[in-house]
């Protein structure tokens, strides 16, 4: 076991665990940051997605102890009220069937936005890339994407 210091969400969190981690327990299991979903364990269905610095991460695959200094921010954090455009617009083109991947696809979103608020239908096609929905809302995501884009410009 080991000590670390992480900025989650914010907030200086300690924690103790062994040094291959994956990020994800370590969120869900000892910080009850629960939004941060399980879904496939390597990385390529983005139900796990956070934020580590400004990019979206696959915390399933990381381990915590390559996080260092960078900031984490999950769902939990994006917006303590719901209010972040994307979760806005979320809501707006009423996105979630099952809801199971929503948070993963609102932080890709998030994360591909701030980079770039003005996206083509091919960049948010590429950004939103391996973050699966097991409903097939693609559709309704991209417009998401679109209308949240319009507010952060």
């Amino acid at each position: 076991m080991a000590i670390f210091d992480l900025n989650v969400n914010g907030a200086r969190r300690r924690v103790d665990v062994l040094p291959d981690t994956p990020l994800l327990w370590v969120l869900r299991d000892a910080l009850n940051l629960v939004g941060t979903k399980y879904g496939c364990g390597i990385a390529q269905c983005g139900a796990c997605t956070v934020h580590l610095g400004d990019a979206a991460v696959r915390s399933c695959s990381i381990p915590v102890s390559s996080v260092g200094n960078l900031p984490v921010t999950t769902i939990e954090g994006l917006s303590a009220d719901g209010s972040h455009p994307v979760q806005q617009a979320w809501l707006e083109h009423d996105v979630p069937q099952c809801g199971y991947c929503q948070a993963g696809q609102i932080m890709s979103a998030a994360a591909l936005l701030k980079k770039n608020p003005r996206v083509t239908d091919e960049e948010i096609d590429r950004g939103m890339q391996g973050n699966i929905c097991r409903c097939g809302t693609y559709l309704r995501i991209r417009a998401a994407v679109k209308t949240a884009a319009e507010g952060m410009q």
